[in-house]
């Protein structure tokens, strides 16, 4: 039926231009065609598409968003540690308080994963509030009371026993245990895309703030210091192993409240937990200069906000390392 009709068609379009041929006044031929039409088709009119940024960075993506979710690692962060394996690669880092004054590391990975990550420690209920909606965690584990908490939160947590989670020998215990990131990611599957972590702007939508070169987050046993170095931050006392170190485009300092976990550590030290909900100060440093805010977080699920006195603070696209400082017992310095 379709071949019929074709060339019935095919027969109405010879009979129609002999007819026009015939047409023509005093022997002359028929008008040509009009020209084509200068007004634009709906297909070249129509909008670019718009778009899409990466939910750790802000930075623009071309291509579609990887299959895998958000994966948050537990790294250690004391002079045992070293040298830390794999945060080069992360999108984003969250440095927050654990017992004894010392800190350590949730390290985000989507856009990246590394082949290796390590040492891999165990989770904080400070975690709940750290790790965004849809992420997987690769931890060495919890306390009891912990993974009960995170459980009833509904983050997804791996560990040892499962695939590509293994122990290196060239190390000693606890600081010993590392992540086939690559091949862990390769099993999960995101239900969607994450949403932003942080509001994130460009330099242009920042205040003047003022200069600050060197800046030091201090958590009672440990202090991370940075300075603005080839336009970005340098970790000048990290664990990190050479030419892996994580390259902080900005340093966002917020100062948190903090309360007590309810238990205590293998050495007798009570286990802080930071409250990442509410509102305190911030600190936003970049590009060598240092802008005071405030940041707010409803409930420990909520989007991360800041603002100053004139309204929306938005954080420069890139990649960025978050001090969670202690309001109490903890401090921050800087200099010109």
């Amino acid at each position: 039926m379709r071949h019929r009709l074709h060339t019935s068609v095919a027969a109405l379009v010879a009979a129609s231009l002999l007819l026009a041929g015939c047409g023509g006044r005093d022997g002359q031929e028929a008008p040509a065609d009009a020209a084509p039409s200068s007004e634009p088709t709906a297909s070249a009119s129509s909008e670019p598409p718009e778009p899409s940024y990466w939910p750790l960075t802000g930075l623009e993506r071309t291509g579609k968003p990887p299959k895998h979710p958000v994966i948050v690692t537990k790294v250690d962060n004391t002079s045992s540690s070293a040298p830390q394996v794999g945060l080069g690669a992360a999108d984003l880092v969250v440095e927050e308080l654990v017992e004894g004054g010392y800190t350590r590391l949730a390290a985000f990975y989507y856009s990246k994963v590394p082949a290796s990550i390590g040492p891999v420690r165990s989770m904080r209920a400070s975690d709940i509030g750290i790790v965004p909606e849809g992420a997987t965690v690769v931890t060495s584990g919890a306390a009891p009371i912990t993974i009960k908490r995170v459980n009833g939160a509904g983050i997804p947590w791996i560990t040892e026993g499962a695939a590509g989670v293994y122990r290196e020998t060239t190390r000693s215990a606890p600081y010993n245990l590392f992540a086939r990131l690559g091949e862990i990611s390769r099993r999960l599957e995101a239900e969607e895309e994450p949403p932003a972590y942080l509001p994130w702007g460009t330099p242009a939508d920042l205040p003047k703030g003022a200069k600050a070169r060197t800046l030091t987050a201090d958590f009672g046993a440990h202090s991370t210091s940075w300075q603005f170095q080839g336009g970005g931050y340098v970790n000048t006392d990290s664990y990190a192993a050479e030419g892996d170190e994580f390259p902080a485009d900005s340093v966002l300092v917020l100062r948190v409240q903090v309360g007590d976990a309810g238990y205590r550590d293998p050495a007798g030290y009570p286990v802080p937990e930071t409250k990442f909900e509410g509102k305190g100060a911030a600190l936003l440093f970049h590009g060598g200069r240092v802008i005071r805010g405030t940041w707010s977080k409803d409930g420990l699920t909520g989007a991360i906000e800041l603002a100053t006195k004139r309204g929306e603070l938005t954080v420069p696209a890139g990649k960025v390392w978050v001090e969670l400082v202690p309001a109490v017992n903890g401090d921050v310095t800087f200099a010109k």
